[in-house]
């Protein structure tokens, strides 16, 4: 779907990109976010146990920059997993600012059963492209996700500055 927006023609051109990129990546959410739902979790929750699960336990900041979230969003998807048993938390003994979030036994078998699901899944859904195309998408998306990246991390410094500043 085009945009309907009459400018130049860098504009029209950009924002048609932007409009299908977007219809894409809600699509592809939308059918992997079923699959999660029948697991039992959201996709906020799968991203948060999958990182614990391949890279280990790790702070919440450091969770939310991996994740592209924001403090408060981290905090809330840990509260939620740590109810359902899947997490918990663990403050630091040499700087107890610090909480690390570590996969629970129960949290762990159930991320090492629902993964190789998602996978699947995933891999389902691209299979509507070649393996050159799949190749190419991701190479695409890499070079405009690394060109945004700076454009996030100036939203997470502002983020940060807004919640830690006691006036707001």
């Amino acid at each position: 779907m085009p945009t309907h927006y009459k400018g130049c023609q860098e504009a029209e051109r950009a924002l048609s990109a932007y409009i299908n990129l977007i219809r894409a990546s809600d699509s592809l959410v939308s059918k992997a976010s079923t699959q999660l739902e029948q697991s039992g979790m959201t996709l906020g929750q799968f991203a948060v146990l999958e990182a614990l699960h391949h890279l280990g336990p790790m702070c919440q900041h450091t969770l939310a920059k991996k994740l592209l979230r924001s403090g408060g969003n981290i905090t809330l998807v840990v509260d939620n997993l740590e109810k359902r048993g899947w997490v918990r938390r663990e403050r630091q003994k040499d700087d107890r600012r610090m909480i690390q979030i570590h996969l629970t036994p129960k949290g762990a078998r159930l991320i090492a059963k629902v993964f190789p699901e998602h996978a699947a899944a995933i891999t389902q859904i691209m299979k509507e492209l070649t393996e050159q195309e799949q190749e190419e998408l991701r190479r695409i998306a890499g070079k405009l996700g690394h060109g945004a990246e700076n454009f996030c991390l100036e939203r997470f410094k502002k983020e940060q500055h807004h919640d830690s500043d006691p006036t707001k």
